[in-house]
Formats: C-alpha cells, sequence, structure tokens
C-alpha cells in the first residue's frame, strides 16, 4: 500500500498518458495554494505583496511541466538550461525566510514532476509543522531589538550625559553616532544606535526621555528604516 502511496506514478514500463500528466499538475498546483497559504498565515501580521505569493501558486506547476518534457532525455536537459542560461531576472532583496519559500515550492514542483506526488504532499506537511513551530516560538528571536533613536534639545541644553541614566535603563547598549544642528542652529538633533530590551516600555521610554529636551521631537525606529532618521 505504502509502495503506492509513495511510488513515482511513472512505473517501469509505464508511458505519460493525459490522464498521468493532469494529475501530476494538478497536484503541483494544489501544494502551490497550500504552500502559499502557509506564506500568508506566517505573514498575516506583516506586508506581503501580491506578485510573490502569486509566484509561490505558480512555481510548483511550473517545476513539475519543465520536469515533465525533459523526461530522461539528457539533450533537452542541456537545451533547456542554455535557454534559461539567456534570461536574466532582476528582483529587489528581501527577505531572508521569502527565499526559503520559493526553495519550498521548487522542491515540491521538482517532487511532482519527478511523479513522486505522496512525497511531495509528505515534505510539504512536515516543513509546514516545522515553519509553523519556528514562528510560534519566536525560534532566533535576538533578546534585543536594534533602533535609531532621534532626539531634538534646544541649543542652549548641554546634552553630555544628559539621557544616558533613561538610556542605561531602557537599552542594553546604545552609542551616540551624530550630532547635527537644524533650524539654523536654534536646534540639535541627536542621532543614537539603541539596542532596545525587548522588554522595555516603548511609551514610557519616550516620555523620561521628553522630559530632558523640553518635550521637542523624538523618532524612533527599526535600524533597517533608519533612512527615515536622517531626513
Amino acid at each position: 500500500m505504502l509502495d503506492k502511496i509513495f511510488g513515482t506514478v511513472f512505473g517501469e514500463g509505464v508511458s505519460l498518458t493525459i490522464g498521468r500528466m493532469l494529475l501530476i499538475i494538478i497536484a503541483a498546483i494544489v501544494l502551490g495554494f497550500l504552500i502559499s497559504a502557509l506564506y500568508l498565515y506566517v505573514h498575516r501580521k506583516e506586508n506581503f505583496i501580491k506578485s510573490y505569493i502569486i509566484t509561490i501558486v505558480m512555481l510548483p506547476p511550473m517545476i513539475a511541466i519543465i520536469i515533465l518534457l525533459i523526461g530522461d532525455n539528457i539533450a533537452r536537459a542541456f537545451s533547456l538550461a542554455g535557454a534559461f542560461s539567456l534570461v536574466r531576472y532582476r528582483s529587489a532583496a528581501g527577505d531572508p525566510s521569502d527565499i526559503c519559500f520559493i526553495f519550498f515550492s521548487l522542491a515540491v514542483g521538482l517532487a511532482c514532476g519527478l511523479g513522486y506526488l505522496g512525497y511531495g504532499f509528505v515534505f510539504f506537511i512536515l516543513l509546514s509543522i516545522l515553519t509553523i513551530i519556528l514562528h510560534k516560538t519566536n525560534y532566533g528571536t535576538p533578546p534585543a531589538t536594534h533602533m535609531t533613536l532621534k532626539i531634538t534639545i534646544p541649543e542652549n541644553l548641554n546634552y553630555n550625559g544628559l539621557f544616558d541614566e533613561v538610556l542605561d535603563k531602557y537599552t542594553t547598549d546604545w552609542n551616540l553616532n551624530r550630532v547635527k544642528t537644524v533650524q539654523f542652529g536654534s536646534l540639535f538633533d541627536l542621532v543614537y544606535s539603541i539596542e532596545l530590551d525587548k522588554n522595555a516600555d516603548q511609551k514610557k521610554f519616550i516620555d523620561e526621555l521628553r522630559t530632558l529636551n523640553g518635550n521637542l521631537n523624538i523618532t524612533l525606529v527599526l535600524s533597517r528604516n533608519e533612512s527615515k532618521v536622517y531626513d
């Protein structure tokens, strides 16, 4: 029974038929939708691109079709490799986990293309369980969040050591990176690189800073968005 489930649909002496081809492509499409649903679940609180979701759905059947066309013909494999080498792909660098989902789709499509539909579904179940566990346990999350802090102060305020006590209280590490005059020298902008403690209350942190800088502007952003701080 298991041999039938996990064996390839291409048994010895079995040729590719329309029925088998449709079964493989439909299975790849279903797995593509399941992988995209997993991605949407994991990233439900984050921004994602619609075209990326469509790509995840389309990759498994596309890879399966390519494998079906190549078969065991070496000449076709080399011809296809040469054709793909002429194509140039350009995309913005994204989250490394997005690349994992691309490889996930490729692996499932490859399994389907080779006829191992049972293994394709098993791969999906095991990797989905692993992905959900890693997501739920926040595995790999650092103990502190690297952020950039900008504090605006009046020109007559001595900033040396002024915020040290508050920074030591709410961060695990901090460093003053930049001091800049603004508003024709009437104000100073202090830009800090900080490691905000994961248990820190950001509102209380900002409120305590406001009592020291004369209630002027304070900006706190993740470091990957730090270009906004320097505007």
